[in-house]
Parts: structure tokens; sequence; C-alpha cells
């Protein structure tokens, strides 16, 4: 299993605390046999468990110019029409995903193109323009951590599937698609990014 690089930190922390509070246990409480199991054991699920939110397994993405990749592992909660004023400025139709504590946090490029523009003001918003001209734009809404995190910039050629950044807890992504583009799934359904498909664009 790969671990993410924004995780790398995060777990070199935990070892580091998991060590000394372990140590100062048994430096001050060697007889508290009972005590020190339940910290050895509440320990190791804490190690395990910020391992597994950091995890990044990777993904057989799906290559297809027609299609709008999912940007990340969730369910989706919405696909509504509204108004997208940042860059399309224009109605568009929106899937909502939801990322779950328990999904992959990696978020990939849905399409293959060319970075038109980023805007990192409270959320992160990106459009990228495919081959045949036709703009999508993805959204990285901030959790309960109010932390994203972006590594494209305006001009970047991305590649469909890429990873472009990483999500942090109770995160959602949004897919703005122009008007008529046939979506592929349905509300609560489960999507895996870089490899569900979304919709189809038409042009």
């Amino acid at each position: 299993m790969t671990i993410h690089k924004e995780g790398y930190t995060s777990i070199a922390l935990c070892i580091l605390f998991i060590f000394v509070s372990n140590a100062l246990i048994q430096f001050y409480m060697p007889q508290a046999t009972t005590f020190k199991w339940i910290v050895y054991i509440l320990s190791f699920l804490l190690f395990v468990a910020v391992v597994y939110f950091f995890r990044s397994p990777s993904v057989d993405v799906i290559s297809d110019e027609k299609a709008v990749l999912s940007p990340a592992d969730g369910k989706v909660v919405s696909i509504e029409e509204v108004n997208e004023p940042e860059f399309l400025k224009g109605r568009s139709t929106k899937i909502s995903i939801a990322i779950s504590p328990l999904n992959t946090h990696t978020n990939r490029n849905p399409v293959k193109g060319t970075v038109k523009y980023v805007n990192t003001d409270g959320h992160t918003t990106i459009a990228v323009e495919n081959a045949a001209g036709t703009p999508i734009v993805y959204r990285q809404i901030p959790g309960f951590s109010k932390r994203i995190i972006t590594y494209v910039k305006q001009g970047d050629a991305v590649e469909q599937g890429q990873k472009f950044g990483f999500s942090m807890l109770g995160s959602k992504l949004e897919v703005f698609l122009p008007i008529g583009t046939n979506v592929d799934v349905d509300v609560d359904d489960a999507v895996k990014g870089g490899h569900t498909i979304l919709a189809r664009l038409k042009s």
C-alpha cells in the first residue's frame, strides 16, 4: 500500500507521540501491566488509523476523452442544475461528491487538458479545457479541518486521473458540466476517483 506524501509528517509525528507516551508510561508506571497493555493497543489503533487515512492505492485509470471521471472516492450526494459564477458564469450541471473519513482522500483530474483557471480563496476551483475546447470546472470544498491541498496551477497540462490534490476530513468535491451532458451516475452512488465515469461529454 502506498502512502500519500501529505501523510509523511503526520505519520512521523504519530510515531514520535506513541514512542514518547509509551516510554513515559513504562518509566513511571512499570507495574501497571493492564494499563500499559491498554495504552499499547490504543497506540497501535491510532497508528493504523493515521496510516489508513493517508493511504493512496494505485488506480487503473479509465482514459476516455469523452468521459468525465470522478475526482475522488466518495458518494454522490446531489446532481442539480445551478449557476456557476466563478469561471463558467452561467448555468451548468453540478455533481457533488462527499468524502467520508473511510474513503481515500486523494483527488484526481476528471479530464485531460490544460488548466485555464485556479482559485484558492477559501475553497479551490480549477477549470480545465479539454482538446475539444470544452471547459470542465471542479471544486474542492474544505471540511472539518478547513484544509485542502492543490498541486496544479494555471497553464499546466494535466492528464486524466492524475493526482491534483488532497482533501482532509469532511471534504467535498463538486464537478460542473455543460448543460445537456449525459450524466452516468445517480444520487447515493458510490464512486471511485479516476475510475468511475460521472458523465460523458457530447463534444
